[in-house]
């Protein structure tokens, strides 16, 4: 287990300051001797849904044209993949790349991308609970896999970091059918964790320079950090992303599960730190997403606590003066519980299962997350 995780602070996206950051971790990392020429090297950024490179959402294109660079330089090849919400499809991927700004970028700089959108059917060998996944075939067959993820807040996951979006290598659509098929929060991240000991990323990147809090991964609000995070393990680096968000690591289902397999220590003080001083990186004022926890409950009786549990828990709510009926919603609905009707999105919340895949995908973001009265506090 390799718990080195590096931090660099970093103020812009200009692509040569970014190359010089990334030819000192590349040194570091002895990445020549990993990364030979004729390889294919998948890089895997965050494009959750069509968005500005300078929005906060997703991963901003000229850190996958910087880390590419170097890539290329080593004589390999670069083929940027990612499955976002919602079908896909070649043309739904090249709107996508598109609207970020990677199809401009990958031609800049002679990437290529991914848009054959084919999947194969793969075993999970250290999978706990899910034992086969549709994967998206690069993933499967690459030579070396780079994970560059963007450092957002979550409205499920509390972090979305370099674990979350291994998540984007299984095809479209299939994401709301293991919603579906694993509905307990706890049983999907461990599904999250089956799946991220599949790919195994070879090198794991947080861009970080902005970031997004409060009710991401897409409605929250663009923060400036000027950081970027840097490891060999997706958990490490996740771990130090928790740890500057102001969040216990072991609070985050997904890397508490990591830690009882052996892949990751429990705490940030485990770690080993290159670069910036991590408590000097610590957001003290980040704002959490309205969905984390409260332990109010637990501070009940026993037999009141399901009650406390129900009213406490957060919901999705649509505004539905602003609603523009586009049925994204109900797209990425694992149960099925939205429906489009007088052109407005109208959710049954009999079996909703708050996983906010809904909040999640909505283009105008007209999907608020709200608690019940005073427990907003």
């Amino acid at each position: 287990m390799n718990n080195t995780v590096y931090i660099d602070r970093h103020e812009d996206y200009e692509v040569e300051g970014l190359i010089k950051v990334f030819e000192r971790r590349f040194e570091e990392l002895k990445m020549s001797s990993k990364i030979k020429a004729g390889m294919t090297v998948v890089i895997k950024p965050n494009l959750v849904t069509r968005s500005a490179p300078d929005s906060g959402i997703i991963t901003h294109p000229n850190v996958v044209a910087a880390v590419g660079t170097l890539v290329k330089r080593l004589g390999a090849n670069v083929l940027i993949a990612e499955s976002s919400g919602g079908p896909f499809t070649e043309q739904a991927v090249k709107i996508i790349m598109n609207g970020c700004g990677y199809t401009a970028m990958a031609e800049k700089f002679g990437f290529d991308i991914y848009y054959d959108c084919k999947f194969t059917e793969t075993e999970l060998p250290e999978g706990r609970i899910c034992k086969n996944i549709n994967i998206v075939d690069p993933f499967i067959d690459a030579d070396f896999i780079i994970n560059i993820a963007k450092f957002k807040s979550h409205c499920m996951t509390m972090l979305s970091g370099a674990t979350k979006n291994l998540f984007g290598t299984v095809p479209g659509l299939m994401k709301p059918e293991l919603h579906f098929r694993y509905p307990e929060k706890e049983r999907f991240f461990t599904m999250l964790v089956d799946l991220a000991q599949r790919i195994k990323p070879q090198l794991n990147i947080i861009d970080a320079i902005d970031g997004m809090e409060g009710d991401g991964p897409t409605g929250g609000v663009k923060r400036h950090m000027g950081l970027i995070i840097t490891s060999e393990s997706c958990y490490c680096a996740d771990i130090a992303a928790a740890h500057i968000m102001g969040a216990e690591p072991m609070d985050i289902l997904m890397l508490k599960d990591a830690h009882s397999r052996g892949e990751c220590p429990s705490s940030v003080g485990e770690l080993n730190i290159v670069g910036a001083y991590i408590d000097s990186c610590v957001q003290r004022d980040f704002r959490m997403p309205r969905t984390k926890d409260v332990d109010f409950g637990k501070r009940m009786p026993k037999f009141l606590q399901p009650l406390v549990k129900k009213i406490t828990t957060p919901k999705p709510v649509i505004k539905i003066k602003n609603c523009i009926g586009c049925g994204k919603c109900a797209e990425s609905c694992p149960r099925h519980t939205i429906t489009i009707k007088d052109r407005k999105a109208v959710i049954d919340y009999k079996n909703c299962i708050n996983c906010f895949c809904c909040h999640e995908m909505c283009p105008v973001h007209v999907i608020d997350i709200r608690r019940f009265g005073v427990f907003k506090f």
